[in-house]
């Protein structure tokens, strides 16, 4: 099948791109509002854009009626957000801060999850999430109803069972981030697998053994 985008309604637009870039790794962010009140919203279409200089992308929507959502109005006020990335531990929690509270309700003690303080952002960090950023805005794009947030990374937290003994790696069998494929589907990190760079596979002249994935 073949689709022009250029005639293609925006939902089937949406519904096809979101469908088939997958899975998406899912941002749980925290802001906090110009009366102190914190916010948490997760979202899909995000990702790491560089790491000289550390930058993450946020892809943001208005809400139908075309105001901003919390999250991009206290981003574009105070610069400043935090990034975490989600777990099994906490998916039924991140799932609840995605409801469309008043901007007064503080979704992290709503949902059950826990604040403390950040290093280096006036934005909170939730305690449960195995990994979050602390980033500083910087630069913020409009396209129509999309805001796209490119953030610089600050300050990074990660739960100390996540890396290895020198703190230099990730252990696959510990870390294990959920991330979402199309709708309501998500995929959680636990059938990892090794492919080898090409260098190497040129060395000893041998295809990759794959794993029989469940």
């Amino acid at each position: 099948m073949d689709f022009d985008f250029a005639e293609l309604p925006e939902n089937d637009r949406y519904r096809l791109l979101s469908n088939f870039v997958g899975p998406r790794p899912i941002a749980l962010v925290t802001t906090i509002d110009e009366h102190g009140c914190n916010n948490a919203a997760p979202m899909s279409f995000f990702n790491v854009f560089s790491h000289e200089p550390p930058l993450l992308i946020l892809g943001m929507e208005t809400r139908p009626d075309g105001t901003a959502k919390d999250t991009v109005a206290n981003i574009r006020r105070s610069g400043e957000f935090v990034v975490h990335m989600v777990d099994m531990a906490i998916a039924s929690e991140m799932i609840v801060t995605g409801i469309n509270f008043p901007s007064d309700v503080d979704e992290i003690e709503f949902a059950g999850l826990t604040s403390t303080p950040s290093v280096k952002v006036a934005a909170p960090r939730i305690e449960e999430s195995p990994c979050a950023m602390e980033c500083k805005v910087s630069q913020i794009l409009d396209y129509g109803r999309r805001t796209i947030v490119i953030g610089e990374v600050m300050q990074m937290y990660v739960r100390d069972e996540c890396m290895d003994e020198r703190g230099r790696y990730v252990r696959p069998e510990v870390y294990q981030p959920i991330a979402r494929m199309h709708a309501d589907n998500y995929i959680v990190a636990d059938n990892q697998f090794v492919l080898k760079h090409p260098a190497e596979l040129l060395i000893t002249r041998k295809p990759p053994a794959l794993p029989q994935l469940k």
